[in-house]
């Protein structure tokens, strides 16, 4: 993916079109043009989007990075891709109530710094009810537990505590999280229909606190995270993080009346 986006090919300018601005990778311009659709009303909520050849055909890219800015458009909730029928303009959402789902590799990278991670657990458990509950599913479902701590630099910046449907996501558990995230996996074999979040502060226990190099009293964000796909819930993770490495913005355009 980053030689797609690094070769002296990357810069584009769809068909029939010119610019003057700064080249931009070219799953981005992708990204833009859909976007702008939407602002400018011609495309509406149930309208259906240029499918991964037809992108690949009018930006002259890659099929990789049509799908690439596919994938995105999902995870951001602006698209829904329904198998054997294509991709979709999603419907209008509360935005007030929205925060983008982000990759947190690609937000440590785009700030200039190494991003790694440390895998603590990732297997295979059958639900209790305690674990069912947080999936909407059956005691004794097949599920996935991973418990990852991504880190900007050498500094532990989020602790990600996820449950996943098996089901949904069956290699799940055999993913090597170091190279890639679970956001990143979900979002290709899962592709996102709907998300809740939900934000608080607190003080940490001890594990959490150690996990994270955290001393005594400090406290964390935790944002709880549900998303679903195909019509039912798949992922339930606790995003912790050190309040004084990290805050939760989310940035929108209100459309005049």
């Amino acid at each position: 993916m980053q030689g797609d986006e690094t070769a002296p090919t990357d810069l584009i300018v769809p068909k029939g079109r010119t610019s003057g601005k700064s080249p931009s990778p070219r799953y981005r311009e992708i990204k833009r043009y859909i976007l702008d659709e939407i602002k400018s009303g011609r495309l509406i909520a149930g309208d259906r989007v240029l499918s991964e050849a037809e992108l690949t055909t009018q930006f002259a890219v890659s099929r990789m990075t049509a799908n690439r800015a596919l994938r995105e458009l999902t995870a951001m909730g602006v698209v829904v891709r329904r198998a054997g029928s294509g991709t979709f303009i999603a419907d209008t959402k509360p935005i007030g109530h929205m925060i983008e789902i982000r990759n947190i590799a690609e937000e440590v990278r785009a700030r200039g710094h190494a991003y790694r991670s440390r895998v603590l657990l990732n297997e295979t458990i059958l639900a209790d009810r305690s674990s069912a509950a947080l999936l909407d599913a059956r005691v004794g479902t097949r599920l996935f537990h991973s418990l990852i701590a991504h880190h900007e630099a050498e500094f532990p910046l989020q602790l990600e505590d996820r449950f996943v449907l098996a089901a949904a996501a069956p290699g799940y558990a055999e993913v090597d999280f170091t190279v890639t995230t679970p956001n990143e996996y979900l979002t290709r074999v899962a592709p996102l229909e709907k998300v809740e979040h939900r934000v608080v502060a607190r003080i940490p226990d001890e594990e959490v606190r150690s996990i994270l190099g955290m001393r005594s009293g400090e406290p964390v964000l935790v944002m709880t995270r549900k998303t679903w796909s195909g019509g039912r819930l798949v992922s339930h993770a606790v995003l912790t993080h050190p309040s004084d490495r990290y805050e939760l913005t989310a940035t929108f355009e209100v459309a005049a009346d």
